[in-house]
Formats: C-alpha cells, sequence, structure tokens
C-alpha cells in the first residue's frame, strides 16, 4: 500500500492572522490574503494552511471553503507554541525606504523582540507607514517559519528616545569612531539589550556626545570598515545573537 501522506505537507502556505486561534473557532481569511491562498497557492477543500496568531503559536488548519472573496480555515492541529524571543531591541535610524524594509526583514529573520525607529538629524526619512512596515515584518516571519513577530514601535526622536530609555536596559552604540568590539561587549553584558544604529550620514557631534552621556550607553565597533545604515543593523544584530542570544543553543 502507498504510504499515507504527511500532514500537513511542507509546502502548505503561512499565514499570520489577528485572530486568536484554537481547535474551538474556524478562521475566515479575506482581502489579499484570501487572494493569495485561492490564486496564487490554488488550496482547495481538504488543503492544509499553517497559521500563527502570534499568541499560541502554529496550528495545522485544514480548508473547509475556498470562495472567490473568502477561504474558512479549521484549526486542527497545535504543531509549535510561540517561539521564546531574546530580550533584544533594534534602535534603527530611518533610512531610505527599500533600505529600511530591508532591515526590518532581516530584524525580523534574527530574532529581535522589539524596533524602534528613530529620527536623527542626518536622516534622509523622517517618517514610516506603519501598515507597510508590518507588512514587510509579517511577510518575513512567514517566510522563514517564525512563531512570533518583533512589534514595530512608532517612530521617535533621538532625543526622545534618550529620555525615555529604561533605565535597566544596555544601549549598545553603534559608533563609526570606534568603541569596545562588539562581540566582547555583548558577550559580558547581562540582561536587557538593545542596539543604536544610526542613517546614511551617521550621527553628528552632538548626538554622538548625547548618546556617549547616557548612562545606558556603551559605544562598540563594528570593525574597521564604515558600514552603511542597513549592514551595520545586521551585522550587529548577528553578532548579538552569536555571543548573547539564541543562537548559543541555550534557551
Amino acid at each position: 500500500m502507498p504510504a499515507t501522506p504527511a500532514w500537513p505537507p511542507k509546502s502548505a502556505p503561512r499565514l499570520f492572522v489577528e485572530q486568536e486561534l484554537s481547535s474551538a473557532a474556524q478562521v475566515t481569511i479575506e482581502g489579499n490574503q484570501a487572494h493569495y491562498l485561492t490564486r496564487v497557492m490554488r488550496v482547495a477543500p481538504g488543503d492544509a494552511v499553517i497559521l500563527c496568531d502570534d499568541i499560541t503559536g502554529e496550528w495545522a488548519a485544514e480548508v473547509v471553503e475556498a470562495g472567490k472573496r473568502h477561504v474558512l480555515l479549521q484549526p486542527r492541529d497545535h504543531q509549535r507554541p510561540r517561539e521564546a524571543v531574546p530580550d533584544f531591541w533594534l534602535c534603527p535610524a530611518l533610512l531610505k525606504k527599500d533600505r529600511f524594509d530591508l532591515v526590518l526583514e532581516k530584524a525580523t529573520e534574527l530574532g529581535v523582540d522589539r524596533i524602534l525607529p528613530v529620527i536623527t538629524r542626518r536622516c534622509v526619512a523622517d517618517k514610516l507607514n506603519a501598515e507597510r512596515a508590518a507588512t514587510v515584518v509579517t511577510e518575513a516571519a512567514e517566510q522563514c517559519a517564525r512563531t512570533a513577530l518583533p512589534e514595530v514601535a512608532a517612530v521617535s526622536r533621538l532625543d526622545t528616545l534618550l529620555d525615555e530609555w529604561p533605565q535597566e536596559r544596555h544601549l549598545f552604540f553603534a559608533d563609526e569612531e570606534g568603541g569596545e568590539p562588539a562581540a566582547d561587549a555583548f558577550c559580558y553584558a547581562e540582561g536587557p539589550a538593545a542596539l543604536l544604529v544610526g542613517p546614511e550620514g551617521g550621527f553628528d557631534d552632538a548626538e554622538r556626545a548625547a548618546i556617549r552621556a547616557h548612562p545606558a550607553s556603551v559605544a562598540i565597533s563594528l570593525g574597521p570598515r564604515i558600514l552603511r545604515g542597513e549592514t551595520a543593523a545586521i551585522a550587529g544584530m548577528a553578532v548579538w545573537m552569536a555571543e548573547a542570544g539564541d543562537w548559543l543553543g541555550e534557551d
């Protein structure tokens, strides 16, 4: 006899939904997500869809109805709980749209808990489309099979960020003029942490002085080369995850 195909198949589409999932309640998918399921993935009744709600984790759901404008799903099996996320924030200065999208995407893939966009004097951009940012983050999480979404906070000015900074959280400052090697700083600092990265033109002298004067600030170096804003953010996140985050395999 032929082997019974695995359910859900690895090729099943993945979606984040706002509704808290359980086996007791069906889920109705509409709008762009419904179009994706019916027109792109061509799901039919009986097919599997992987759902995540950023609360309970990951569920395998069965397609009950696949209409032109909606898809009705029944969660069947709870596959995984919501993943544990390191207590690490990214504070990136706003960049041009495509470059900041890359930062949002990679922050999601790398496992950042919270993203706090910052406006500095040399920022080219001065606002962030919150809906677009949420879409970028959600699609990145779906593509890399995450069960948790990072929070994207409202944009704040640098002086406001510093004034309101929580006392107990390290603020690692990627300073192009130098600091403690990032790997060393991350390795020996315990507790909640965050990484602050500047815009295309870097921080000006007054901003750099204000950041360095903050009691939670730790100036770090990301190596001998000047990095673009998006590169510095990605490199810094990767080093932190390797030295102090969940790449260590201890969580």
